[in-house]
């Protein structure tokens, strides 16, 4: 998907949300359990109940690769099911040597065909380039992340005073461009995102921590949104645990559609 579409998908849904479908076999409704493949059920079910209010779904690759085959394979239907026209992200963090990050690569943009993948820049330049050789592809770095050890080096300084996120930040634009690259920012970081905002006017930010991480959707537009949008927020437990009874579909339904309903106020008065 290229910046443009997923522009215009915003734009026609009102909405910049992203569903995280971190689905953990241990938390879906029981009832689900006695059927062949019940990943893949809860996933069809909180898909159907949410298509009309997000841009994205975010699948984590660990609540897959987790289950061995079976994981994999309820992986491969939940990506056949999603509509064409949604944005889909393999929540992977992966980044190693450069032939190892081809072949990750090729694993997500080829035979899973995802639109983006989750890349940690740590490894530098080589282990992220391969990433952004796939046409119509997107590389996500992670940047300023929304958990508490985060802070443990991404905010650290060189002699210069620059922190490691900013350093993260601009590096990274000598390796692609707002055409194939996002970064990952924390909800809970929003103090941040004015100043990331300086580095990066243009690129998109997948924004996690909204929801059951205590970010708030609305100082994460005050300061992260661009002329375009420019964010996916993604929400996860929220919305897909919020029920766990036969009708937990609906019920994240319901919190898919608040979420959007406050991000067409947001972009109404953005103008977008």
């Amino acid at each position: 998907m290229t910046k443009a579409e997923l522009i215009f998908q915003i734009k026609q849904k009102q909405s910049f949300l992203c569903v995280g479908l971190d689905t953990d076999i241990k938390k879906i409704p029981t009832h689900l359990l006695e059927l062949e493949d019940p990943i893949f059920e809860f996933n069809k079910q909180i898909i159907d109940a949410t298509k009309d209010f997000c841009v994205a779904y975010k699948p984590n690759i660990a609540f897959y690769e987790s289950m061995g085959v079976s994981g994999w394979n309820s992986l491969h239907k939940t990506l056949d099911y999603i509509p064409k026209n949604i944005f889909t992200i393999a929540d992977a963090k992966r980044g190693d040597i450069g032939n190892t990050s081809d072949m990750y690569a090729r694993s997500f943009f080829k035979n899973m065909n995802f639109d983006a993948v989750t890349v940690a820049p740590y490894m530098g330049s080589d282990s992220v380039t391969p990433f952004l050789e796939f046409d119509g592809k997107w590389t996500i770095l992670l940047a300023l992340t929304s958990n508490k050890g985060g802070l443990d080096f991404q905010t650290f300084k060189n002699e210069n005073g620059k922190q490691l996120f900013e350093q993260v930040l601009e590096i990274s634009q000598t390796w692609g461009t707002d055409e194939n690259m996002m970064y990952v920012v924390g909800a809970t970081r929003t103090e941040r995102l004015s100043e990331i905002r300086e580095i990066i006017p243009n690129h998109f930010l997948l924004v996690p921590g909204v929801g059951a991480q205590g970010g708030n959707l609305q100082e994460v537009a005050k300061y992260g949104m661009n002329q375009d949008c420019g964010l996916l927020v993604n929400s996860s437990r929220e919305i897909i645990y919020s029920g766990n009874g036969t009708d937990f579909a609906e019920k994240a339904g319901n919190e898919a559609q608040k979420l959007q309903q406050q991000m067409a106020v947001i972009l109404s008065e953005a103008g977008i």
